[in-house]
Formats: C-alpha cells, structure tokens, sequence
C-alpha cells in the first residue's frame, strides 16, 4: 500500500482550511500534518513537521508574507518540498512571480480546483516528483500576454532605449537618467528621440512625447490597471 503524502496546508480562511483538510484526509491519500493561517505559521510547521508537499493560498494576512514569498522560502530551504500554491486570480503576473526562480517542485492552481480532490492529489505528488502543474486557465493568460507582448511597440526598442524608457516613467529628465544610468546627455538624448521615432510619436509635442512615451510603456508592460 502507498504511504500517503505528508502535508501541511495554509489558508487565513479557518473555513477554507478545514475544509481543504477534510477532503484531502477522506481520499484516503494524504495526511494533513496541520493546516495554518499565517505564512509565518506555515514555515514554522514546515521547519518542525517537514512534510512531503504544502498546500497554500497565495492570500495571508496582510502583516506578513504572501503565499509566493513562502512558496520561495519554503523551496530555498528545503528543496526536497513541492509547494502547491492556490490563487483566485487566474493572472499571469502572480505565476511568472512564483516561477521566477524555476519551475521545479511548484505548482499554481485556481483555488476552485480544491473541490476537485483528483487534480489536487495531482499537483501535490506532481511537486514532490520535482515536477511542475500550472492551472490551464493561467496558461491561457501566459499565451495572451505574450502574444500582446509580441505586438508591443516595446519589442522594437534596444535594451538600452529600455533601460531609458523606463527611467522616463520614473519622473526623471535626461540629466537624471544620465546620471542614473552613467550616460552622456547627449546620449540619453539620442536614446530619447530614437524611442519617440520607434513609437511613432514624431509629430507631437516633446512634453507630450514623453508623456505618451511613458503611458505606452506601463500600458505595454501591464504596470498599469
């Protein structure tokens, strides 16, 4: 007979918790070790319990680390762990944050996947296999988002004129981008209008080049509701 999977879940949710538990007890398969409301609550049962996989929303109390930031700091200390990560948000932004390190031992799943106790049995064994599950309705944000990303205008740019763009939009003017990138002037100023050439923003006014320029780069990038 299998050994079932040592777990231990986290939800600010007592219900939610508790309910996770009792599903994942009656499929016979896995032995919730303790279920936590609080990231550090959860990293303190890993570090004593050291389960085979954690279960946890990507929500917590607003006081400490996000389910991301544990899934990174369970992963960093203990990579022999799967962590299954469980979000309402089927957003992209929030899955290339928890696979910005690799992939390994990680999974992202929308949270009304905890009613289906087959796919979550999955994911969970998929981690402690060192593999990873991402939800299909994430994978259809990542798709998008790239294909917008392949259409931006931004593509076009070096990654120097980048570099510029992006100190535009932190408010500062050509000198202090010179400065903050250790640039010449009148380099920055070359990088500027090549920038405004590539956007198509030839025929405004500079002020409002800048202004457009910006607006085009926290648009394209998704920085901006």
């Amino acid at each position: 007979m299998t050994e079932p999977l040592r777990i231990v879940t986290a939800d600010d949710s007592y219900l939610v918790r508790e309910g996770a538990r009792r599903i994942l007890e009656d499929s016979g398969d896995v032995m919730v070790l303790a279920a936590v409301g609080s990231a550090p609550e959860l990293l303190d049962a890993v570090d004593r319990l050291r389960p085979d996989a954690v279960l946890t929303d990507i929500r917590m109390p607003a006081d400490a680390m996000d389910g991301i930031g544990a899934a990174h700091a369970i992963r960093a200390a203990h990579p022999n762990i799967g962590v299954v990560v469980l979000s309402q948000y089927a957003d992209e932004a929030y899955a290339f944050d928890l696979f910005r390190d690799g992939t390994t031992g990680l999974a992202y799943l929308l949270k009304d996947r905890i009613g289906d106790v087959h796919r979550l049995l999955e994911a969970l064994r998929e981690v402690v296999r060192g593999g990873s599950i991402v939800d299909p309705l994430v994978v259809e944000a990542l798709v998008t988002r790239q294909a917008r990303l392949r259409a931006s205008p931004l593509t076009t740019l070096t990654p120097r004129e980048l570099d510029v763009l992006r100190e535009m939009a932190q408010g500062r003017g050509n000198a202090g981008i010179a400065g903050t990138l250790r640039l010449a002037e009148s380099s920055v100023e070359k990088h500027v209008n090549a920038i405004f050439t590539k956007l198509g923003l030839t025929a405004e006014v500079p002020m409002h080049r800048r202004v457009t320029a910006v607006l085009t780069f926290l648009r394209e990038s998704g920085l901006s509701g």
